[in-house]
This record gives C-alpha cells, structure tokens and sequence, in this order.
C-alpha cells in the first residue's frame, strides 16, 4: 500500500504536468497591421471623423484664457482677436494610419496623422488668411483583463503625439496680417492639442468598439454544412508582435441551434503560422477540420443495379465470383445489386505533403434486386487522397481516387475466401460509385464570409502538420 510520501509525490507530478500543458484553441484568427489599419480607416469614415475635425471649435478655444490668465497680456491678445470675424477649419484629412509595437512591447501604438487648413477671416484683408496644420493623434491598442479574468481588447491612452504639431501660413500678406495670424498661431500651439484630444479621441475609441464588435459579429456567423452549422466564438485576445491574435473556441449545431459538439481548449497541438506580409489567416484545428469533413460526408448507403449502371464492371464482378464459386456466379441475373454503406464518418489525417480521408466501408453483394442475403459481406479501410482548394472565397475539398488499403470478410453465404481476390474489382466499384456521390456532396464548399466581408477577392490554403490555415488570396 502506497504511503503519504508517495502520494504526495504523485500529486506534485501530476501537478506539475498539468501546469506544462499547453492548451491549444480550436481555431486562431491572426489580424496583420495592414487589416487594422484598413478597418479602423473605415471605422472611422464611418464615425464622420473628417467632419468632427472641420467642427473644431477653433476661435472660441483660443479666446479661453489667450495669454495663461495674466490679466494685461490678455486685454492686449483679446484686442488683438476683436479683429477676427471667424476662424475655422476648411479642410481637412486623415492620412495613412500606421499600427506598430508599442514601446513597453506589451502592445499596438495606432498613429493617426493629421492634415488641416484653417481659414481666418478679418476686415484688414479681403482674402482669406489660411494657416495649414499638422498634428498626429496616437493610441494604444493593449489586452486589458477585468475582474473576472475575461480578457478584452481595448484602445487606451488616446493624445496627440508631443513634437508633432506644426503650424505655417500657407500665404503670407501684409505686416499686420502677418502679426495677427503669428498670434493666433502662437494660441493654437496650446489649444489645438486639447481640442484634437476631447473632440477626437472619443470618436477613435468608439470606431475601435464598432471595429471590434464588427470582428466579433464576422466571426459568429453560423458556416452552413451539410446537415449542421460550424459557428465559432472569440475566447481571448493576444499581442504578438505586430500581430493580434484572437482564440477562438467552436462548436457545431444542427439547424435548429442544438449545439452537437463543442470545442474548447485542449492539449491537441494547434501551430500558428507567422502571418509576415499576409494580411490575416484563420488556422482551424485538425480535430474541427475533421469534424467539418464528417458533417459533410454523413453515414449513407448507395444501392447500385451494377449490370444496368456499370455493365463492363458488372461482368468482370461475375468473373471474380466464378474464381471463388461457379454456382454463385451462375446465380448473378441482370438485376446483381450492390450494396455501399458508409456506416462511420471519415477521419481526415492531415499531412503537408499527402493528407488523406479515411473510412470504415460495408460492401455487399446480392445475385438480385430480390435478394433478402448478400453473397457475402466486406469490410472494407479505405483511404483517399484529399485536396484543398479555394475557389473565391469558398473552401473546397476533393477526394481524389481511393484504394482498399485492407479488406475484411465479413459475412459469407458461398464459403470461405481470402478479400484479396476481390480488391481490384471492389476499388473499382468504390472509384465509380462512392467516390463521385461524396464528391457531390463537397461541390457546394464551405463560405468564408470574412474573406468578402473585408474586402478580399478571393482566399487560400494550406496545411500544417496539425492545422488547416485559410489566408487572403494573393492578388
């Protein structure tokens, strides 16, 4: 009997071995820097930024305290601002964003550059007096954890970047003119900052939320298969780099919501590829990939007068029997029927180099369509070789050949026999029967809706060791 040393002993080690364990998401979808930024450009196209920026309180911010509150110096700018009619923002535009590591590593800074041209207007010149101006909003994109321990995305520590802004005339007039616009200027070094901050940085946090929430909703959406509904659901984020990288559970559910398995976070090995220039890839893991390939190809059974479909095979199946009984041979009329059924779902092997689909395959043959016995009963390990493609933003499968790697009587009602004299003549069968319906069935392919959704053409595929990896196609 095993003592308290002992046990204690066990307990630490299986303790121990459970903290090593790594556990792998059932899916992870990796966002480059070039989707973030695309989307958040959208996001805020969409949440008017341009016309926030062109409402910017210019002429009354400055008037606020123009000279830091010292009573003369601010008599003698407000006498100075008493000849500015109006002073407002005429144009203006957001330039290219730019998403790079943040300093501490810990996550993304989002750099906003912006360009305006403000136009003031005063009696002492007819034309409008335009001072161009530069700045450049910045943020930080970091994983932020609650109380509960529910990690989330966030956009935090919103400003515009020290040193960034400048401020010129574009044209310059008279002495006067010229004195007038360097004060107001010299005010809105001060006050553009703060302006930028409590008007813009509102609007950037709420278009990252839309951009997140938008991400979130993509990714529910139900993928319809055969009979059932892959959905997949955002578990936890991660920075990696210059990457985002988001875990995502799975489940499937039939088409009445009822959830038929589940996939959480395993110890199965999931590897995520390195995303360099692509702008995101979804890497599914090997036991979803397989899942998926199951519901499409459910259990069925194929029945198949071979005399009237397949005539030339029909007779060499005749042939066959003969070698192993001439009385049975005799018995096959014109309507010898085959029987197919595939009784369990096919497991999907993946392998960069050759994946295959295997299945566990019953072949029967009856001398008639009146048969209530088969001649005999095959059990049969098949295997072909499985294709993935993409054709726009569908992923596709095809099954291509399919060889009997062993065969199995089964059941016999005309003696005793070794399968093997049959292998040819039954992989023939299962080449022109089998092959092709399950073909049918994987034609339609299986939408990736983020793929149109964010504007790509069309997508791409590969296989890893454990994991099928869908990409943007390449234009």
């Amino acid at each position: 009997m095993a003592g308290p040393f002992a046990f204690t002993l066990l307990c630490g080690l299986l303790s121990t071995t459970l903290a090593e364990t790594t556990l792998n998401p059932p899916a992870v979808l990796s966002l480059g820097r070039e989707v973030i930024k695309e989307r958040l450009t959208q996001e805020l196209k969409d949440h008017n930024a341009i016309d926030i920026l062109q409402q910017l309180p210019l002429l009354s911010s400055i008037r606020e305290k123009p000279a830091g509150g010292i009573p003369i110096l601010g008599n003698v700018v407000n006498s100075i601002l008493n000849h500015i009619i109006w002073l407002k923002i005429t144009s203006a535009n957001i330039l290219q964003l730019q998403v790079e590591p943040s300093d501490e590593g810990q996550g993304l800074t989002v750099k906003i550059p912006l360009d305006m041209v403000a136009g003031l207007n005063t009696p002492l010149v007819k034309t409008i007096v335009e001072m161009h101006m530069e700045t450049e909003v910045q943020a930080i994109i970091r994983v932020n954890t609650n109380e509960r321990g529910h990690a989330h995305l966030i956009l935090a520590d919103c400003s515009t970047s020290q040193g960034s802004l400048r401020i010129s005339l574009l044209h310059k007039l008279s002495f006067l003119v010229n004195s007038l616009a360097n004060t107001v200027m010299d005010l809105l070094v001060p006050a553009l900052p703060k302006l930028v901050k409590i008007q813009l940085c509102p609007v950037l946090k709420a278009a990252f939320e839309d951009m997140h929430a938008d991400l979130v909703n993509l990714l529910r959406v139900p993928i319809s298969l055969s009979s059932d509904r892959l959905e997949f659901d955002p578990l936890s984020p991660a920075i990696k780099g210059n990457v985002i990288q988001l875990k995502l559970g799975a489940k499937l559910s039939d088409f009445q919501g009822n959830v038929t398995k589940w996939f959480n976070e395993s110890a199965v090995s999931l590897t995520v590829p390195y995303l360099d220039t692509t702008p995101f890839s979804l890497t599914v893991r090997q036991d979803v990939v397989n899942a998926v390939v199951a519901s499409l190809l459910p259990p069925d059974e194929l029945v198949v007068l071979v005399d009237y479909v397949l005539p030339e095979l029909a007779r060499r199946l005749k042939s066959n029997i003969k070698t192993i009984s001439e009385k049975a041979a005799d018995q096959l009329g014109p309507t010898q029927m085959v029987k197919i059924l595939t009784q369990e779902t096919p497991e999907l092997l993946l392998d960069q180099g050759s994946p295959k689909v295997a299945q566990l395959i019953v072949l029967e043959v009856f001398a008639t369509n009146e048969a209530r016995r088969p001649f005999f009963t095959l059990g049969i390990e098949a295997s072909s070789e499985a294709q993935f493609y993409t054709k726009g933003d569908r992923l596709m499968l095809n099954l291509n050949e399919i060889s009997s790697d062993r065969i199995h009587l089964m059941n016999s009602g005309i003696g005793l026999f070794n399968p093997e004299v049959l292998e040819n003549i039954t992989t023939e069968i299962l080449i022109s029967v089998l092959l092709p319906n399950e073909n049918g069935k994987l034609r339609s392919g299986i939408p990736i809706s983020i793929v149109k959704a964010w504007g790509f053409e069309g997508a791409s595929c590969f296989l890893t060791k454990d994991a099928l990896v869908v990409t943007p196609a390449s234009s």
